[in-house]
């Protein structure tokens, strides 16, 4: 095969790409510049397209990627009036356009190509409109005035508040529900009982109710004119408007989700291994924890982040029982979304910021859980047939 070497390897294919991306970068630079007249804006996009074109593996997938990111872009820019948005949007597709490239698929697969196209625009619009967008419009808002602006408001009286509110609410709520899911799933996945379904069934109640609805029924039994009230009124004990309220509603809203994760999970691995466990002179509180509770750990980890997640970000329920008392009843949900309705965005996005930090947290720490959940899967399906040999 004949080659023109240049300069060592540097042969004339190099050459000719160098050339394409210097070209492309330049063309990107100018038409940015002359429709927008951002010289800064107009340097980054020039370096991004120069990235996007030189880790483009094909012609059609990079096209179809550029027009529906500048379509995307242009729209968002039409309503914003964001310029930086256009460089952030096609980072975004430069970086989902190495992925997709990079992503193997299976030679017995006889879908023609343009199906795969398809589906991955459809998938970037959708993550785009729905999921990049909300989240870069928070992120930008919350430091719309500032570095300063932005503590300033995370550190101001009744958002601390809120945000120590809400973190007391979770550290309370989410261990209650993880040591009672526990206890049910072992209940459910291990004994044979009258009524099991009926409980199983009883588990999605939360999940049935609206947030609101949950809150008003506390509300009809500890409120003032509640089952209750009358006796808690007399003691002076405070449930609703007050912290224990706040717990007893984000712990209702967010029960089900240890529980429904443990209990097919507990079903899948059986009995027998606590069996051999109590055959050897085990006790019931020795089985558990030197037997069931290792091979349920990722599982339970998973169950409570995602009840973590939940009461977090958890709004109808607290919000009927909160009486929205600034600096008492607040939790960040409910903070943000009385500063928002008294038009001050910054302030709102800046602590929606927090809060969405802590799902981004949240969903770092799910993903890494779901991938041991994976592996233990994997490991003892793979011991399973090595035993069945």
């Amino acid at each position: 095969m004949r080659k023109t070497v240049l300069f060592g390897s540097f042969n004339a294919v190099h050459v000719r790409k160098t050339l394409l991306f210097a070209f492309m970068a330049l063309l990107a630079f100018y038409w940015f510049y002359v429709l927008f007249g951002d010289f800064k804006n107009a340097v980054v996009f020039a370096a991004i397209e120069a990235v996007f074109i030189g880790t483009a593996k094909s012609l059609l997938k990079p096209l179809i990627f550029f027009i529906a990111g500048a379509a995307v872009a242009a729209f968002y820019i039409f309503l914003s009036g964001n310029l930086a948005a256009f460089n952030v949007i096609f980072a975004f597709i430069t970086i989902l356009n190495v992925i997709t490239d990079s992503a193997k698929t299976k030679a017995y697969s006889k879908e023609p190509a343009w199906i795969k196209i398809a589906a991955l625009i459809v998938v970037f619009l959708f993550l785009t409109v729905f999921v990049f967008l909300p989240l870069y419009t928070i992120f930008t808002q919350a430091f719309s005035k500032g570095v300063t602006a932005y503590f300033a408001s995370i550190h101001e009286s009744d958002a601390f508040s809120a945000i120590k509110l809400t973190l007391i609410v979770a550290l309370v709520a989410v261990p209650v529900n993880t040591f009672f899911g526990v206890l049910l799933a072992w209940a459910v996945a291990k004994f044979d009982f009258k009524g099991k379904s009926i409980i199983t069934t009883l588990i999605e109640v939360p999940f049935a109710i609206s947030p609101v609805i949950a809150g008003l029924i506390f509300i009809l039994l500890f409120g003032a004119s509640g089952w209750f009230g009358a006796y808690l009124t007399e003691h002076d004990i405070k449930i609703v408007f007050a912290l224990p309220g706040l717990v007893l509603a984000t712990a209702f809203v967010t029960f089900p989700f240890v529980a429904r994760e443990l209990i097919p999970l507990m079903q899948e691995m059986g009995k027998d291994d606590e069996e051999a466990a109590l055959t050897l002179g085990a006790g019931g509180l020795q089985t558990f924890f030197k037997v069931t509770l290792p091979n349920i750990k990722w599982g339970l980890l998973y169950g409570v982040v995602l009840t973590n997640a939940r009461a977090m970000g958890e709004f109808g329920a607290v919000a009927v029982v909160s009486g929205l008392i600034r600096g008492v009843t607040m939790t960040m949900p409910l903070h943000i979304e009385v500063l928002y309705n008294e038009y001050l965005f910054a302030a709102s996005f800046a602590v929606a910021s927090l809060l969405t930090f802590l799902a981004l947290v949240t969903l770092i720490v799910k993903t890494i859980i779901e991938h041991f959940i994976a592996l233990q899967r994997k490991r003892s399906f793979y011991g399973l047939e090595q035993g069945n040999l």
